[in-house]
């Protein structure tokens, strides 16, 4: 759970790719100052752009290098090894938030400009370091049984979970902004560390030492027969070309990946495109309609709570569930169909009490009741069948490509994610 309550509690500080309601907190902070006086001169109005593009800008920032850094990661598969990978990435991180949990009480008024161009590469670095952690951490984990795949995946949600509440309890308590933004970033700063401490003790555990060394040895100590209980422990309900048992320190073979994990890629693709599209542009504008009535509820705490927090605990329960149920299977033709069933979520938030409507004006759920269940279902179904093609990918394919498999899968859900992204700007604006 360390690595995953890392993962979210970073983002927490730096962009909140993953909670998102920490986004605010970081917007305030570094372009409250940028915003000033509107009737000045146009040099300081063309710094106020800033602040109108400012998760435009983030999410660019972040994605790009996510994409390209995946690319990178798979090349290095067997090139580097997963302990590089893994460890640099982290002091990386901890290095760059080491220097913004310093910049935090820093006046940038004078220099908004310089330092907005600052804020911009340092979430550059911090993504593409994290997205090197993150693609590691699951492509060394394919090496272990399924429920340990399965509960990492879960531990990433439940640090977005822990973060959502973090923020609800930091909007009802905290007075000043940039106390926050250091009490979220000197959080980042202790996960980091806790996390390196930990990655460092896992040689030696017997549990971990086992599967590690069973990958490492396996594939090149001896020929696979066809019909070894190896081969079919290693791609469950498949072949195997005994030609991709070599261990080798190249690039590992791209095209048997693609063509085993083509429609778990496809799905895994949609599922996040899907919820990046509606989670949270869509989702965080939606207002209670009782909003009028002045109450604290409807005003202060309806989006975080019912937007935010639920749609992390949903996703997160949603993910715990795969512990108990895997139905269905990752051949079934049910599994795409349920995936591309979630698509109706795009009509059903359009239509509930989202503000403000430029084009749409048609409101048909306006009960609040509607964007809590359909907020629950979009979070339970994203965690449940996100997680299912996630652990499925790196099995069915043969143990020793069972890393590089990871990886790529990581690649279809930032994918999902960089085109959804794109895609919600221009969802946002049809509504």
């Amino acid at each position: 759970m360390f690595t995953h309550l890392l993962r979210e509690s970073e983002w927490a500080s730096a962009i909140g790719a993953s909670p998102w309601p920490s986004l605010d907190s970081l917007q305030q902070l570094h372009i409250l100052p940028v915003l000033g006086p509107i009737q000045v001169s146009h040099e300081q109005r063309s710094e106020a752009e800033f602040g109108d593009y400012f998760e435009s800008y983030i999410s660019i920032a972040s994605t790009v290098p996510s994409v390209l850094c995946l690319i990178g990661n798979f090349l290095l598969v067997n090139k580097v090894p997963a302990s590089v990978r893994i460890l640099s990435s982290l002091f990386v991180m901890l290095a760059v938030f080491l220097v913004i949990t310093v910049l935090v009480k820093v006046d940038t008024s004078a220099w908004t400009t310089p330092f907005f161009a600052l804020t911009v590469g340092c979430v550059a670095v911090v993504s593409s370091a994290s997205t090197i952690f993150s693609s590691s951490i699951f492509g060394l984990s394919s090496c272990f049984p399924m429920r340990n795949l399965q509960a990492l995946i879960s531990g990433q949600a439940m640090g977005g979970t822990i973060s959502a509440v973090a923020s609800v309890i930091d909007l009802a308590a905290a007075a000043d902004v940039t106390d926050s933004a250091l009490a979220y970033f000197l959080t980042a700063d202790i996960f980091i560390v806790v996390c390196i401490m930990v990655y460092l003790l896992l040689p030696r555990l017997e549990y971990s030492r086992y599967y590690l060394n069973s990958q490492k040895e396996s594939p090149s100590l001896a020929p696979v027969l066809p019909d070894s209980s190896m081969e079919d422990k290693a791609e469950p309900g498949g072949t195997t070309n005994s030609s991709f048992l070599t261990k080798s320190t190249g690039i590992p073979p791209l095209r048997p990946i693609l063509q085993k994990t083509a429609v778990l890629g496809f799905c895994l693709f949609y599922v996040f495109f899907i919820s990046i599209i509606i989670f949270p542009s869509l989702s965080s504008n939606i207002e209670s309609v009782s909003k009028s009535s002045g109450s604290l509820w409807s005003t202060k705490y309806f989006v975080p709570l019912t937007s935010f927090l639920l749609y992390n605990f949903a996703d997160w329960c949603g993910r715990q569930i795969t512990a108990w149920i895997q139905v269905p299977g990752p051949k079934s033709k049910l599994l795409p169909a349920l995936v591309l069933l979630r698509t109706i979520f795009l009509p059903l938030f359009i239509l509930s009490n989202y503000q403000p409507r430029a084009h749409i004006q048609t409101v048909v759920f306006n009960q609040d009741i509607y964007p809590v269940v359909f907020t629950a279902l979009l979070g339970l179904s994203n965690g449940y069948l996100g997680t299912l093609v996630m652990i499925y990918g790196p099995k069915i394919v043969p143990k020793e490509l069972a890393e590089a498999a990871g990886v790529v899968m990581t690649f279809y859900l930032m994918l999902g994610l960089a085109v959804g992204s794109a895609c919600a700007v221009f969802v946002v604006h049809l509504v």
